[in-house]
């Protein structure tokens, strides 16, 4: 389950041990988990990480499917946790130790910085494939985060890249071997910790504000 650790002034956010799909009570405790850092004083940052196999799987389209009801309302809140990913007013670093497809390769391009598994895990935007259309909200989060000739590839080819290839790319800032993806995101978010406050929340909200309304237009 979805789990939140301090390692002095970083905190390191688990997603979990499965796909780490988003469920609506995935996305309640990774709000619980940001509402605590927001709370807490001085130098701080996050990583997020899953353990095994996957970063994140992105929307838990299965529950979404047994409760069409319910599946607007997860999009909505998806898109919510987009947003405040992208402009948290603390540095925020992914360890993508695993696959992290659709939505889970999202919320790691809202993130200040990737550091991905060099030798193993895909990212990949497999929507095309999927006959599924990104939303105005999603496509601006990716376009903002990519160049736009890897957008392009990504988006219109469901291309699965591995971790030197996404570094190659620019969707990842930096590659480490097994073992030690989480590590290097660590030592990146502490030294990003200073910077931590309301100031740097402001400024990304700024610099990606019209992506940040698009994602709460939804």
């Amino acid at each position: 389950m979805t789990g939140l650790d301090r390692n002095g002034a970083v905190f390191v956010l688990t997603l979990g041990d499965d796909e780490n799909r988003f469920h609506p009570d995935r996305l309640a405790a990774i709000n619980t988990a940001l509402d605590e850092v927001e709370a807490a004083e001085g130098a701080k940052a996050v990583v997020t990480t899953g353990l095994g196999k996957f970063y994140s799987n992105g929307l838990d389209l299965d529950f979404m499917a047994a409760n069409p009801d319910a599946s607007e309302t997860i999009l909505v809140d998806v898109h919510l946790m987009l947003a405040r990913v992208l402009a948290f007013s603390a540095p925020i670093v992914a360890a993508v130790q695993g696959h992290a497809f659709a939505g889970g390769a999202m919320l790691a391009l809202a993130h200040d910085h990737i550091v991905m598994r060099a030798d193993r895990g895909f990212f990949c935007l497999p929507e095309v494939d999927l006959g599924i259309p990104f939303t105005p909200g999603m496509n601006a989060l990716i376009r903002s985060r990519l160049p736009v000739a890897t957008a392009h590839e990504a988006m219109t080819t469901a291309r699965r890249y591995g971790g030197e290839d996404a570094r190659s790319a620019g969707i990842v800032a930096a590659t480490a071997g097994e073992g030690e993806v989480l590590e290097v995101a660590i030592a990146r978010a502490e030294e990003l910790a200073p910077k931590a406050g309301a100031v740097f929340g402001a400024i990304k909200a700024r610099l990606y504000g019209e992506v940040i309304a698009e994602l709460k237009s939804v």
